[in-house]
C-alpha cells in the first residue's frame, strides 16, 4: 500500500513490516533555542504537521470532519523521550506508524530520525470527540481507513 501525501506531493511506500508514514522537517533558527538546538517543545509541532499529513494521505478532511460532523481529533496523551538533539539546517524525519486502533481512539509511535539516528521516541494517543467534548466512536469509513495501515498483529489490511 502507498500513501499519497498531500502536502508533500509525494508517494510514501510501505514495505513489509509496520506501515510507516514519513514525513520530512527541515530543522531553521527559529525552531532553535539558546544553546542551538531543537527547543524541546517544537517536537510536539513536527509530529503534529506529520498526523494531519498523514490524515490527508488517508483521504481525512480534519476540517470537513468538524464542520459536517461535528467531530475532531484531540491528544489524549503524549509520551516523549530525548535521545539527541537536532540543530539548525538539520533535516530530519517524523516517522509515524498506528500501533492500536479502538472505537474512539488510536495510539500511534511518532520517532524522529536524522539519517540512521534516532532522535526522539514518541507515543502519542488520539481519541475523538464530539463539538461537546464527549467521546465518539470513529465512523466504519474513517476506522476503515486507520485500520488499513494499523500495525496490530492479526489486524486486516487492504
Amino acid at each position: 500500500m502507498t500513501i499519497e501525501s498531500a502536502t508533500q506531493g509525494r508517494m510514501i511506500p510501505v514495505v513489509d513490516g509496520p506501515d510507516i508514514h514519513s514525513f520530512p522537517v527541515q530543522i531553521y533558527w527559529e525552531d532553535t533555542d539558546a544553546g542551538g538546538i531543537v527547543y524541546y517543545a517544537n517536537y510536539l509541532k513536527f509530529t503534529e504537521r506529520a498526523r494531519t499529513d498523514l490524515l490527508r494521505g488517508l483521504g481525512i478532511n480534519q476540517q470537513s470532519l468538524m464542520i459536517e460532523d461535528n467531530l475532531n481529533f484531540v491528544v489524549r496523551d503524549c509520551r516523549i523521550e530525548y535521545l539527541k538533539p537536532a540543530v539548525m539546517d538539520d533535516t530530519i524525519e517524523v516517522r509515524t506508524c498506528i500501533r492500536d486502533l479502538k472505537g474512539a481512539s488510536l495510539k500511534m509511535d511518532q520517532d524522529v530520525y536524522r539519517g540512521a539516528d534516532i532522535l526522539i521516541k514518541s507515543t502519542v494517543r488520539i481519541a475523538c470527540l464530539q463539538k461537546s467534548g464527549r467521546p465518539a466512536r470513529f465512523s466504519p469509513q474513517i476506522k476503515d481507513k486507520f485500520a488499513s495501515i494499523v500495525d496490530v498483529p492479526g489486524a486486516k489490511k487492504e
